[in-house]
């Protein structure tokens, strides 16, 4: 086997390798999309257009030149056997067509499988994206789902509400708030004659403060009074000495 045909035959095995594990079931195309997404394989696709189209064309190019190789021995393999050569001659034409037919089934199975794994990964891709917006659409339905039970519940609430099922309910809490209110009113009525009594008792003390003031003012306008009255009278009044020991 030429160097051609041995590389058309590690790339055809390769092909063959590469399908099957695509083809793992327990491999999902959300994983392989992952594993689409590294670093590598985004420098790869620049170039995979490229590649493909350069592969095709060589695997076109060797699968023609087998079909003429196949021909050419095949015809050469009826003459030969219709003239009735020798036996040696004979077998290498044989091997000959054998080979030239094993290189058609290499670059005509490498040229398919080419094919189909360029279509299993488009597909792959295309069955990543539509579960991942599945998966999307699923949990926007599920959220969607449990608000409408949410809103459901409320409204059945408030039907039972306004229909009066829940009247029982609503009594017992309605009790419950007159007795706080009440406990509440009672406090603050408590408080407030508690200010009252403080208020007046303040009231009073502050009335009998200012008459003590007030009678104190008296008091020292009278003496002002009377020191004046000594002072104009003259500084020998025994008065004197009585208002200098008051003021002391």
């Amino acid at each position: 086997m030429t160097f051609q045909w041995t590389a058309v035959a590690g790339f055809l095995y390769g092909e063959i390798a590469v399908i099957l594990v695509l083809c793992l079931p327990f491999i999902s195309p959300l994983r392989w999309q992952k594993i689409f997404m590294f670093p590598l394989w985004s420098k790869m696709a620049v170039f995979w257009n490229k590649m493909f189209l350069t592969i095709i064309v060589l695997l076109i190019v060797l699968f023609l030149d087998a079909i003429r190789e196949v021909r050419k021995y095949s015809s050469v393999h009826v003459n030969e056997k219709a003239a009735n050569v020798n036996s040696s001659a004979f077998d290498h034409i044989q091997m000959k067509l054998f080979r030239s037919q094993r290189n058609l089934y290499l670059s005509g199975f490498s040229l398919f499988l080419w094919l189909v794994l360029r279509r299993t990964v488009t597909l792959l891709t295309q069955l990543a994206k539509e579960m991942a917006s599945h998966a999307a659409l699923e949990t926007q339905v599920n959220d969607a789902t449990e608000a409408a039970k949410k809103y459901m519940a409320e409204n059945e609430r408030l039907q039972e509400a306004l229909s009066g099922k829940g009247d029982g309910k609503k009594k017992e809490s309605t009790d419950a708030t007159e007795e706080k209110l009440k406990e509440e009113v009672e406090h603050l009525k408590a408080e407030l004659q508690k200010t009252s009594s403080a208020f007046h008792k303040a009231k009073t003390e502050v009335a009998t403060v200012k008459k003590q003031s007030e009678g104190l003012r008296r008091e020292y306008d009278h003496l002002m009074k009377e020191f004046e009255q000594l002072q104009v009278g003259g500084s020998g009044s025994p008065y004197k000495h009585c208002v200098l020991k008051l003021y002391q």
